[in-house]
């Protein structure tokens, strides 16, 4: 009997050094698998940010992105603020993006257009177009100060147009081209 306990015990002992030994080679192989896991897992890419980053842009004209370690510089000329901030918020939501460094620039708008300058024969052109609209038949022209009358009016007609033209103070009123009945 003690012969079959001393074999009984060698083999309990050789199964449990055999199981401490599987189950330190399977926790070592674990170990190494996670530590391989982490330190192989790679970082994120420039040129893949670059890409997503580009994409995320395009539909803001004039807007380019460059990426160095994560870090995005927007740069271009835009319309408006509005422009600007969008492109930055865009990239922004980009993943793996660290910072955004906005150079874009925004173009200050066009200066008001110059004033037309008004000739004293458009201002006259337009006094002459208010007393003529009473006046069926005849017609002005206005030229370097000069009014021109052409058309068919009565002779009282005439006069009431005549002195109101004078009193727009024309260089000369020209009527020979008015027939008066």
């Amino acid at each position: 009997m003690k012969k079959d306990t001393y074999l009984l015990t060698k083999f309990i002992n050789f199964k449990t050094v055999e199981t401490m030994k599987l189950r330190y080679l399977t926790t070592s192989i674990m170990a190494m698998g996670l530590f391989f896991m982490i330190a192989c897992k790679s970082k994120p890419k420039d040129s893949e940010i670059m890409k997503t980053a580009t994409t995320a842009v395009q539909t803001i004209p004039g807007v380019t992105a460059d990426v160095k370690e994560g870090v995005v510089t927007l740069s271009g000329t835009v319309s408006t603020e509005a422009e600007k901030t969008a492109a930055e918020t865009a990239v922004k939501a980009v993943k793996d993006v660290k910072s955004v460094v906005n150079n874009i620039t925004v173009t200050p708008p066009a200066p008001p257009a110059a004033p037309v300058a008004v000739t004293a024969d458009d201002s006259l052109k337009t006094a002459v177009a208010a007393v003529v609209k009473d006046f069926p038949g005849v017609t002005v022209d206005v030229k370097d100060g000069v009014l021109t009358v052409t058309g068919e009016a009565k002779a009282d007609r005439w006069k009431t147009l005549k002195m109101a033209l004078d009193a727009l103070h024309p260089k000369k009123v020209d009527a020979k081209g008015l027939k008066v009945k």
